[in-house]
């Protein structure tokens, strides 16, 4: 692994500053800590490329707000959004604005390694990551109709008990086809679902 693959973690608390940091130094990543995204920010442009590994929960400018100013200021470096709180509607906007993953803390070794490898994958070869319409819409084309709508539900960022009473049916129904359709998809976490269906054009705003 090339001693320049750089990784930028950008998280308030110093304990996972250091967590993190011995993981991806001791696998061969170079590290690069900031206390907080203004202080990334202020210094971006003049940082190595690599990838961010971007907490969600900061004080001042959270990780979304983040992820949107490097957006805005066309900063491509792939980013890997943390949080110690599961919640789907922030996974899904930030998928929805190009993340490459999800994680929750505390991480375990293996869950983040891949995370930053997929976001290195992204980087030496983007159009392989880039998300094929066609592609997404043949495979959520073999979900069942409910299956789909569970889908639709959770690229809405719609919670289980919410997908579950808008379609009169059992949380643990959700759950039971939430099971399927990844199986069905071919997908192991819920950031790959949702990376298929914003391909295939679910989770849009309706009227």
């Amino acid at each position: 692994m090339p001693d320049r693959r750089t990784v930028h973690i950008v998280d308030d608390e110093a304990a996972i500053r250091r967590s993190a940091g011995f993981v991806l130094k001791k696998s061969g990543y170079r590290v690069e800590a900031w206390a907080s995204g203004v202080d990334f920010l202020k210094d971006v442009r003049h940082a190595t490329e690599g990838c961010v590994l971007l907490d969600v929960r900061m004080p001042v400018m959270d990780g979304l707000e983040v992820q949107k100013a490097l957006i805005e200021q066309g900063v491509t470096m792939p980013i890997v959004l943390l949080t110690g709180h599961a919640d789907v509607g922030i996974a899904v906007r930030a998928m929805k604005a190009g993340a490459v993953d999800f994680i929750e803390k505390p991480f375990d070794m293996a869950t983040l390694l891949r995370a930053i490898e997929a976001a290195f994958a992204r980087l030496d070869d983007k159009k392989r990551y880039a998300a094929s319409a066609q592609e997404a819409a043949l495979v959520v084309a073999s979900l069942t109709p409910r299956e789909r709508d569970v889908l639709e539900g959770l690229a809405r960022g719609l919670p289980n008990k919410t997908i579950a009473f808008d379609l009169q049916i059992s949380a643990r129904t959700v759950e039971v086809h939430r099971a399927n359709l990844m199986t069905k998809l071919g997908v192991h976490s819920f950031s790959d679902a949702l990376r298929i269906a914003f391909a295939a054009g679910l989770g849009t705003d309706r009227a």
